[in-house]
């Protein structure tokens, strides 16, 4: 039977939490910023995106991202980074004031697209017209 761990909070700081992660989640994925879609060519260019494997797209504080799920290569079998002294910058600049450890990311986004699936019914629910080509 497996045991989760117990972790005190007292015990958890900034500085410690990374140490209580077994999956290093946050080093599992890249997420890039995106224009805005506005129109039908722009989310059928989503719609093209997404139907690539380990791709998904989201909406969060008002600005649009493409989600690629690939972990960091530098990832060692207990988590830990195996070129710690050595990272870029962006895991150096990192905070893991609120992480994928506290909760899963996508609880908190205004719109999270997973699959193909997902995108075109809401594609088809903003544009009456989806099917119609061309755009």
């Amino acid at each position: 039977m497996s045991r989760k761990k117990i972790i005190p909070v007292e015990a958890m700081t900034p500085e410690t939490k990374c140490g209580y992660c077994t999956n290093a989640k946050c080093c599992t994925y890249i997420s890039q910023q995106i224009d805005t879609p506005r129109s039908k060519h722009d989310f059928d260019f989503l719609i093209w995106q997404i139907s690539h494997r380990d791709i998904r797209i989201y909406k969060d504080e008002g600005s649009w991202y493409l989600l690629a799920e690939n972990p960091c290569t530098h990832i060692l079998p207990d988590g830990r980074c195996g070129i710690y002294d050595d990272r870029p910058q962006i895991c150096r600049d990192y905070s893991n004031d609120y992480c994928e450890f506290d909760a899963p990311a996508e609880d908190g986004f205004e719109l999270y697209f997973d699959d193909y699936k997902a995108l075109l019914k809401y594609c088809k629910k903003r544009f009456k017209r989806w099917g119609q080509r061309p755009y």
